[in-house]
Formats: C-alpha cells, structure tokens, sequence
C-alpha cells in the first residue's frame, strides 16, 4: 500500500471534508430522531442538546487538524475488528437511539418535568465532558474509536492516565447519562441503564486485549488500580 502523505494540502481537506461530513451526518441525524419523536421543533431542549454536540465535536475537529491529524483520522475509524465489539457497538447504538426517541416522546406527550436549571447543568456537564476528551486525546495519540493496537504504541500513564485507566470512556458514560435530562426527560434515563454494563463488558475486553499484545500494560495496570471511578472501580 503507498504511503499517504500527511503533509500535503490535499490530505488536510480530505481530512477536514470527511470530518465535517460525518458531523454534519450525525448532527442532521440526532435532530431528526428527537424532532420527529416530539412532533415539534419547538423542542429547544433538543436544539441546546445539538448544538452542544456540534459545537463540541467542531472544537475537537478543529483541535485534531491542527495539532495531530493522524489521530483525527484514526478517531473516524468505526468498524470494529472482534466480534464481542461490534456487538457493543449495536448495543449501545440501539440503547441511545431508544433513549432519544423516548426524550422526544416525553416532550410530546409531557410524561415528566425537568427543572431549566437542572437542564442547564445537564448541558454543561456534557460540555465539560466533551472538553475532557480534549485534554484525553491530547495526552494519548493512540485513542482509537475502535479497539487495535498500533505499530510503535506505547502505554500512556500522564495526565487523566496516571489516576484512571479509561478517562475517555468516562466521560462518554456521564455524557450519556446526563443527556435524557439535557432533553428534559426523567422516563429515558430508563433506556441507558444498561449503558454502564456495556462499557463494563467492552473495557473488560479491552484491557484482555492490551494486556495481551501492548507492552508494558501489565505494569500499567498494577501502578494505575482504578478503570474509571476512584477508588471504587
């Protein structure tokens, strides 16, 4: 396979093109589920919601290009290579895609009552927890969407690594528990209860895989005791 040149102009734009477009894609996609859920686009707590993933996700585009846009290119990536993972990948694609047609419904037929001040909150933590991903990827250039190991990879044990194994799962967890009540609704936190168990099984199988074929892991973990919660787990 020839070599692609990462320093032209020609691999930049095709680079930013597909990043925008899968954005975009995604933007136009979650708009749509939610507003045709709710039957209305008075739905503003889903027009913060997008533009909160938006904005962020532009933020972190735009930070990739310009810093490392080998691991944007590598963050693009979606097709799972172990069979247990692409049967995560359709889990918990159907849990949020379950969970945002019930926050459209709940809008809808008024099933519940959301506080604009815990909404609000909802919101910022989400933001705060895309700005996490930021500080994450700037310390780890291997951080894949999907689970493989890199020619030349090295554990990295700085920054959120140096107090838990899997920050960015962490923060992808509470963005997801928190954007049912982002979208108004107390009835779809129902729907992402069995997110936890699914990042449980895929960072489990994770760690099997890195334990077995990236260097130095082992002792990672033995130094770094805590996957994703302090002193609990």
């Amino acid at each position: 396979m020839e070599k692609q040149d990462t320093s032209s102009g020609n691999y930049y734009r095709k680079l930013r093109n597909k990043a925008m477009l899968i954005i975009i894609f995604v933007s136009i996609l979650l708009g749509l589920i939610l507003f045709i859920s709710a039957g209305s686009v008075a739905y503003w707590q889903a027009w913060v919601c997008c533009a909160v993933y938006f904005i962020s996700t532009i933020g972190i585009c735009i930070y990739l290009l310009k810093n490392n846009p080998k691991l944007l290119e590598r963050r693009m990536r979606i097709r799972e290579k172990e069979r247990e993972q692409k049967l995560f990948f359709k889990l918990a694609l159907l849990v949020l895609v379950t969970a945002f047609i019930i926050s459209g419904l709940d809008y809808r037929f008024k099933w519940s009552y959301v506080p604009i001040v815990v909404i609000i909150i909802a919101d910022m933590i989400c933001f705060l927890c895309y700005l996490l991903f930021i500080v994450v990827l700037k310390e780890n250039e291997y951080a894949s969407r999907i689970i493989e190991i890199e020619n030349g990879q090295k554990v990295i044990s700085t920054g959120p690594y140096a107090v838990i194994r899997h920050p960015m799962y962490l923060a992808a967890m509470v963005i997801y528990g928190c954007s049912p009540i982002a979208l108004g609704s107390w009835w779809a936190l129902l729907a992402v209860i069995p997110l936890p168990v699914l990042f449980i099984f895929r960072i489990l199988n994770e760690e099997k895989t890195l334990m077995k074929n990236l260097a130095g892991y082992n002792e990672y973990i033995r130094k770094v005791k805590y996957r994703l919660i302090p002193f609990i787990w």
